[in-house]
């Protein structure tokens, strides 16, 4: 299997965010990299650096009001008089159908839900590259690679099309989605990650040409807290075309697969031509969010049991944080995947 990923994306090195109201250094960190890369050489997978696809495909997603601003957001930052390094919002609107504010401090808050996705100098790159993994990615899938991993880091789950969040800025899985949907009249995404993927159920939200599932620890007390209920099926003509199965806190193995197969049961009905894997390793007993319970070999029980779907896959890369065993988790997902397929 193939893995699609560029030097770039290291540069975007987050400081901080607000936990619970404390300071706490940013685990989005670099380092996650190297671990994966790490891992995916273990499973075999060859390392490609993508290429530089523009801002098309991003812009297929996101709107371009927000994409200017994480264009020029952080060189207008600095003009603050006594300005912190990075963009970090300090106000936000109750809701988001009034005036659009013109001052940077305005349009931070308006643009970034939390305070875990600040914005230096390198993020814009950083990010464009990281998206750009995943559209490579998907142009080998539609050229006959039956499944391809883009490791992609900044993640992007919790990116909408136009607000930034929980480590995200431009949403990945979403991105080769929709590119996916040049080859295919049905796409679907299948999200894994401990967190829910509320950026990505909301950018498909009113559509059904994409069924978004998503397995995750239930928001009630964790994490994006406002999305991600069983309640949420869709809007519109995408009524039905949502699937949310959130997991009691510190699930493992047995409980993850037995949703796992329910999503499967829905993603079959759907009869999609193609598939998004929303990879989050976050799941992982031993993750430092500590939210479910998923083991090693867990991951790759559900990896053979996605590959059965014998869909043309993409992997995106999405969350899964610094612990000995992260490289190990990725290692067991690509090799269950490729055992399968």
């Amino acid at each position: 299997m193939k893995t699609f990923y560029a030097e770039e994306q290291k540069r975007h090195n987050p400081k901080g965010f607000l936990s619970s109201g404390a300071p706490q250094p940013n685990p989005e960190k670099p380092e996650r990299i190297e671990r994966l890369l790490a891992g995916a050489r273990a499973a075999g997978s060859s390392i490609h650096h993508p290429k530089n696809y523009g801002l098309g495909p991003i812009a297929a997603v996101h709107t371009p009001e927000y994409l200017e601003f994480l264009q020029n957001i952080h060189r207008r930052w600095q003009l603050i008089p006594g300005a912190s390094e990075e963009v970090v919002p300090n106000i936000h609107p109750i809701n988001r159908t009034g005036s659009y504010p013109a001052s940077a401090v305005g349009q931070a808050g308006y643009h970034m839900a939390d305070t875990a996705c600040p914005i230096s100098a390198e993020t814009w790159e950083s990010a464009c590259w990281s998206a750009w993994s995943a559209v490579e990615a998907a142009e080998c899938v539609m050229s006959g690679e039956p499944a391809v991993y883009a490791l992609c880091r900044p993640p992007g789950h919790h990116a909408f099309a136009d607000v930034a969040g929980g480590f995200c800025f431009i949403n990945n899985s979403a991105v080769a989605a929709q590119r996916l949907r040049a080859n295919a009249a049905r796409v679907a995404i299948l999200d894994v990650d401990l967190h829910h993927g509320n950026g990505t159920q909301g950018i498909f939200y009113a559509r059904p040409d994409v069924l978004t599932v998503s397995i995750h620890a239930d928001p009630v007390r964790f994490y994006p807290f406002f999305w991600g209920y069983a309640d949420e099926r869709g809007e519109g003509a995408g009524l039905g075309y949502n699937y949310n199965l959130p997991l009691s806190r510190k699930s493992g193995d047995a409980v993850f697969l037995e949703a796992l197969a329910a999503a499967m049961e829905r993603i079959e009905v759907f009869a999609p031509q193609a598939l998004v894997v929303a990879l989050g390793l976050d799941a992982f007993e031993g993750d430092p969010f500590g939210g479910l319970s998923v083991s090693t070999p867990g991951f790759a029980r559900i990896a053979e049991a996605i590959a059965k779907l014998r869909l043309p896959a993409v992997i995106v890369q999405e969350g899964g944080y610094l612990c000995d065993e992260l490289g190990d988790n990725l290692t067991s997902f690509l090799t269950g995947f490729g055992a399968t397929i």
